[in-house]
Order: structure tokens, then C-alpha cells, then sequence
């Protein structure tokens, strides 16, 4: 039986990277883990959406909508909410393999 990596099964389903269906994909995949993230983070500090809406300074309508991927928050609100649970967030940058046009 013949074993595939995840990014082999990712290129062949969705789409290789740089495609429009790959970085839709992409996209949605982090948007959901970000709720995912704030999701477990505010259970662990035992807070309600609408206690996080309040130390936010948005709706629990907002928060849920992050939490579930519903909507593409700014990045300024999800810092916010990072901040409001006292969590540290981390980014990654990498440069694609890709040569840069200057017009």
C-alpha cells in the first residue's frame, strides 16, 4: 500500500499552491483555525462570548461569527481578542519561491 503526504493529497484534490482554488483553501483552513484557537482559549479562561464581546468591545454576535468562520474578521479585532484572553501570538512569514515583477 502506497503511503501520500498531506500536501500530496492537498495538490491532487484541491488544487497546487498558487492556484486560486489552493489559497481559497488555504484561507478557509486558517480562518478556521483561528476561531478553533480563540474558541478553546476562551473556554479555558471560563468566559462567555459575551464577556470576550465586552472585553473586546464588540457584539457576541462578532465573536461567535469568529469563533464559527463565519466572517472574515480584521486582523486589529483578532489581535484584540488575543489580547483579551492574555494569549501571545505568534506569525510565520515564508517567502514563496517566486521571483517579484517590478512594473
Amino acid at each position: 500500500m502506497k503511503s501520500y503526504t498531506l500536501d500530496e493529497l492537498t495538490d491532487a484534490y484541491i488544487g497546487k499552491k498558487g492556484t486560486e482554488e489552493r489559497d481559497e483553501f488555504d484561507a478557509e483552513l486558517r480562518s478556521e483555525l483561528i476561531g478553533h484557537a480563540i474558541k478553546e482559549a476562551r473556554l479555558k479562561r471560563n468566559l462567555t462570548q459575551s464577556q470576550l464581546g465586552e472585553l473586546v468591545g464588540v457584539q457576541k454576535a462578532q465573536i461567535s461569527k469568529i469563533e464559527n468562520s463565519i466572517s472574515n474578521a480584521r486582523l486589529d479585532t483578532i489581535l484584540k481578542v488575543f489580547k483579551a484572553l492574555n494569549a501571545k501570538v505568534n506569525f510565520k512569514v515564508e517567502l514563496l519561491d517566486e521571483k517579484l515583477e517590478v512594473a
